[in-house]
């Protein structure tokens, strides 16, 4: 009885991708940027609860609808093979169950935020549930991604400031073109299954200019990320940090030029680029 409890519970962190944390940071990272800037340095705590606390629960709420949705394409790719929902470690039932359940608990935390943040959320909320649906048909879905893990930002900033400034549509736009570069890497990691099972993506889409189009969209991240300096006294020190996300992005393309480049690690890798943005937020202001 002992051993089928652990199994289950084994089952379910790696259905919600708890044991692979890559997804929550590349959510964590913008919203972070957005509730330190919007803030100027010093967020509320209990707003900084709430927001890493949901960052959590939408990101496993939106793996358990990709891999309902996905189930019977994943056992087809050889690297969604193993997921649970396509091993049936974990049944639909269980699944179902147990996203109603973290959906509660994500909904739970709205009572504490205003009504405009409220309407936000089921936006999210929104284009996390279309996003699996996306891959069938829109030879973009990374651009329903892009939008979906922008939400936080403007939550962030409707929460915060109680308006959507520019600065919070120029981090949305930004992260949008970094999601699309970091997703189009990943797709890369299963183009051939993908075309196989007539599934679409933005690295089927892109063809053979793929590389140029990450390149590009790394770039225009890069350089809207640049804006927050306007609205900072100084912008030294984030300037100093933004500075070493660019090298760290070059550093990343120069990965994917090698003749056997590793999609999945470069893609891992690049959550880092917002980890050092959001060093360059918090030391900038902490100074």
């Amino acid at each position: 009885m002992e051993r089928n409890f652990l199994n289950a519970y084994k089952g379910y962190i790696k259905l919600v991708r708890l044991d692979k944390p890559i997804g929550i940071l590349l959510l964590l990272w913008p919203t972070l940027w957005a509730i330190v800037l919007s803030s100027k340095g010093i967020p509320d705590g209990n707003i900084l609860g709430i927001f890493i606390l949901g960052v959590i629960l939408m990101r496993s709420a939106g793996c358990i609808v990709n891999d309902i949705v996905d189930r019977q394409y994943d056992i087809k790719v050889a690297r969604t093979a193993n997921r649970v929902l396509s091993t049936n470690e974990v049944s639909l039932q269980e699944a179902s169950v147990l996203l109603i359940g973290i959906l509660l608990l994500a909904g739970s935390l709205l009572f504490s935020l205003n009504e405009k943040t409220i309407l936000l959320a089921l936006g999210a909320l929104f284009f996390t549930v279309i996003y699996p649906f996306f891959k069938r048909f829109f030879l973009f879905p990374q651009a329903i991604l892009g939008i979906a893990f922008g939400f936080g930002i403007l939550m962030a900033y409707s929460e915060t400031k109680g308006s959507l400034e520019p600065m919070a549509w120029i981090l949305f736009i930004g992260n949008f073109f970094w999601a699309l570069s970091y997703d189009t890497v990943y797709a890369l990691s299963d183009i051939e299954d993908d075309k196989k099972l007539g599934l679409r993506s933005s690295a089927i889409t892109l063809g053979d200019k793929v590389i140029l189009g990450i390149c590009i969209f790394q770039g225009i991240f890069l350089f809207l990320m640049i804006s927050p300096v306007a609205v900072m006294e100084n912008g030294i020190i984030y300037g100093f940090f933004w500075f070493l996300s660019a090298l760290y992005s070059y550093y990343l393309f120069k990965k994917l030029l090698d003749i056997e480049p590793n999609y999945q690690r470069i893609f891992l890798d690049n959550q880092r680029v917002g980890a050092l943005l959001f060093l360059g937020f918090l030391i900038e202001y902490g100074v």
